[in-house]
């Protein structure tokens, strides 16, 4: 399979996103989020692409949180990419790094742990003149972590693209469909709760 898919993708995803537009007409639901992509370049390789994950409340002026990384790959079929999450050993390390990104520069493959069930199934189709990718966690699985003591379960994925009406930043759109769930009810705790955020890029980062 060519490289064009993964590398475009790794150039939609890198980036600094924010929902303003949303939370402004949903404030109820939607808060303000900021949300940073940094690539960690001494984590690439031709066919790897790695990512620090961080976001912030825009409006409470409290640090950034949820620091997590996200690698994408080729994946098993010539039309389908992979996705696989990670925490961070000591994630406050690292934290601000998505505005500093000199922060990722001590950034090794020890730092990371593999969470379970986090492998994403990443499918794209193409268009006249880009592509749509979705990701989603393999077979409806749900990722879990350990979080003061107790075991936490979230669903991750998201899709992204270029949208004719999001002026900034190439037009890319990141819909995270992220949530906390309860495994013995299903329902869903935090996050998107109410469809996805919609999170349009504001600035792109070079790999």
């Amino acid at each position: 399979m060519s490289n064009a898919p993964l590398t475009i993708l790794a150039n939609y995803l890198a980036g600094e996103f924010e929902n303003k537009a949303q939370a402004a007409a949903e404030p109820s639901w939607y808060v303000h989020l900021r949300l940073w992509q940094r690539p960690v370049p001494q984590l690439c390789s031709q066919d790897t692409f790695t990512f620090f994950l961080e976001q912030a409340n825009v409006i409470s002026g409290q640090p950034a949180y949820r620091q997590r990384i996200l690698k994408v790959t080729k994946g098993e079929t010539p039309d389908q990419l992979a996705g696989q999450y990670f925490a961070l050993k000591a994630p406050l390390q690292f934290r601000n790094a998505g505005s500093d990104p000199s922060l990722l520069k001590g950034m090794r493959e020890s730092d990371l742990v593999v969470l379970p069930n986090s492998g994403a199934s990443i499918q794209y189709q193409t268009g006249a003149a880009s592509y749509q990718f979705k990701a989603a966690l393999k077979d409806g699985e749900l990722c879990s972590f350990e979080y003061g003591g107790q075991t936490r379960y979230v669903y991750l994925g998201f899709d992204i693209g270029p949208q004719a009406d999001t002026p900034q930043a190439g037009n890319i759109l990141l819909k995270t469909y992220d949530k906390g769930i309860d495994p013995d009810t299903g329902r869903g705790l935090w996050g998107a709760l109410m469809g996805p955020f919609q999170m349009i890029k504001q600035k792109a980062f070079e790999l």
